[in-house]
């Protein structure tokens, strides 16, 4: 069993920065791959970035390559996704994911969700 909590969001103006983090608990953290996904209002989840065990390897959406980073830390078993340059389409909830046996980049093949915490990028 893997628990996440997400924390960091919140309201933002265009161009500004946030960094999202997302505390585990419970399964050996270092051991799988972490993601973030993203719902806007009226729209599907999609994938935003994701990193792999040991932190060397990222991936990024088309859509936040250059704006937003991923990064874990395995000694404080968490992951953050600095987001910068912000657009009002980023408006979304943001979710972490765990990942047991993949890259992290796949919604259908995380094992772990958190509950979100909701990202508003003001025009």
């Amino acid at each position: 069993q893997v628990q996440l909590v997400e924390s960091g969001g919140g309201l933002v103006q265009a161009g500004g920065s946030l960094r999202l983090s997302c505390a585990a608990s419970g399964r050996s953290f270092s051991s799988y791959a972490m993601g973030w996904f993203r719902q806007a209002p009226g729209k599907e989840r999609e994938f935003v970035a994701a990193v792999n065990w040991s932190g060397r390897n990222t991936y990024n959406a088309d859509s936040v390559k250059g704006r937003f980073t991923i990064s874990r830390d395995n000694a404080k078993n968490t992951v953050y996704l600095q987001m910068n340059s912000l657009k009002p389409e980023d408006t979304a909830v943001y979710y972490c994911a765990a990942d047991l046996t993949g890259w992290g980049t796949r919604e259908g093949g995380m094992d772990y969700w958190g509950k979100g915490t909701l990202v508003t990028v003001s025009a």
